[in-house]
């Protein structure tokens, strides 16, 4: 992202946070407000901010902005507020022209019409889907044949369902939560909260994502299907967890990690439950390292608007709990892989994954949202790697059957 737009993204992320504590906030305060906080953005990105304040939504000078997280979500995800020209988010840097292609750009590249949809479903921060989809590549890979890479097309529909039920999730969480998101600095910009999107238009919008990933789940065998149902009641459930329990991250993690199961059985028509289980564990445990870590993020507002989490149930115990979490994460994959007969690159993969976990967890700072946020992403590298060593470790298995082969008909 260029400068400007970041000094954009931190001016607007302020203004969000601010608390306006039942002053009548005008149009001329707010811009106000606005050019004194972007004293060293270029002169274009200001024109436009002010030109945006004037014209945007029809607001007058005298008219008093009800719901300033409306107006600054509106500022923030407008095509031209932030970059022009995002189609191919382009910059200069030093007399060349680079260009990069994200998934916010994708995103506020979108018809204006468009985009709060895209971000209900959290297409800009891909991370989650990313985080639901991994667990699935793991039993897929784990279920191919000895010396053969996981099928690719099944590959390729676990991604898509894990794109479209992210979404769902997301929808559901923001429309349960509207109340809540809207007295959080980090969620009140959310398209329910700030009321870019009505709950009648989310309720349609969920009922889409929900038929499509049905047409995903139908793609599959019988018994996949009946047990991809099944997850369905935690998908609905999760949101209602963190006003009851200290512990919505083991629902999250049985949720989340469904595809743990659900991958093996699409693979062969079946589970089996000395493999499914231990990984399925593994990534519950998982689940709950990174969510925690995540929760850090919010854990004052979550305070303040009487949501719970495992972040304020382990407080500053939060360090021995995930190296509890981590030994027993590392403890269901080892016994997933000896019973799926994995070999030397997979147990290699997790001396790697262990050391980068013990290495997270030690250099958390739970303090700092900022790092909160950079660990917890580097969890979609923990599960890649992992997803390696398990493809990995299944073409080795070849290559030992070929040398005992081998060894047999020298005797």
């Amino acid at each position: 992202m260029a400068d400007h737009n970041r000094k954009a993204y931190r001016v607007l992320l302020y203004m969000s946070m601010t608390e306006w504590s039942g002053e009548e906030l005008t149009e001329q305060r707010l811009h106000s407000h606005l050019c004194s906080a972007t004293a060293n953005i270029t002169r274009k990105r200001k024109g436009f901010i002010a030109n945006f304040l004037q014209t945007e939504g029809g607001i007058t000078r005298e008219v008093s902005l009800r719901s300033v997280p409306s107006v600054l979500g509106r500022v923030f995800y407008s095509q031209s507020a932030i970059c022009p020209s995002l189609r191919l988010h382009q910059t200069q840097q030093y007399g060349r022209r680079s260009f990069s292609l994200s998934a916010a750009t994708i995103v506020n590249s979108a018809p204006a019409p468009v985009q709060p949809y895209l971000r209900l479903m959290r297409l800009d921060k891909p991370i989650g889907t990313w985080l639901l989809y991994i667990p699935c590549t793991w039993s897929i890979a784990l279920a191919a044949d000895p010396g053969c890479l996981p099928h690719l097309g099944i590959l390729t529909l676990f991604g898509t369902g894990a794109l479209l039920m992210r979404g769902a999730g997301c929808t559901i969480n923001d429309m349960w939560d509207k109340d809540i998101d809207k007295k959080v600095s980090r969620t009140a910009t959310r398209p329910i909260a700030s009321g870019e999107i009505s709950q009648m238009q989310a309720l349609v919008f969920l009922g889409g994502q929900l038929s499509l990933s049905l047409g995903v789940l139908l793609c599959l065998n019988y018994y996949s299907i009946a047990l991809g149902a099944a997850s369905l009641s935690l998908v609905i459930s999760y949101p209602l967890m963190k006003r009851i329990t200290y512990w919505p991250q083991v629902v999250l993690g049985l949720t989340f990690n469904w595809g743990a199961l659900l991958g093996w059985s699409a693979v062969k028509g079946f589970c089996d439950w000395s493999i499914c289980l231990p990984l399925y564990f593994s990534g519950v445990m998982w689940t709950l390292i990174y969510d925690t870590i995540y929760a850090h993020q919010d854990k004052e507002d979550d305070i303040k608007v009487g949501v719970k989490s495992t972040a304020l149930r382990f407080q500053e115990q939060t360090k021995l709990w995930l190296s509890g979490f981590t030994v027993a994460m590392m403890s269901g994959l080892v016994v997933a892989g000896i019973n799926a007969e994995q070999t030397l690159p997979y147990y290699a993969v997790l001396s790697t994954v262990a050391i980068h976990l013990t290495h997270q967890i030690y250099t958390l700072d739970i303090n700092k949202p900022e790092d909160c946020w950079k660990k917890f992403v580097s969890n979609r590298n923990v599960g890649l790697l992992l997803f390696l060593g398990i493809v990995a470790g299944n073409l080795w298995k070849e290559r030992r059957e070929s040398l005992l082969q081998t060894e047999e008909a020298d005797r």
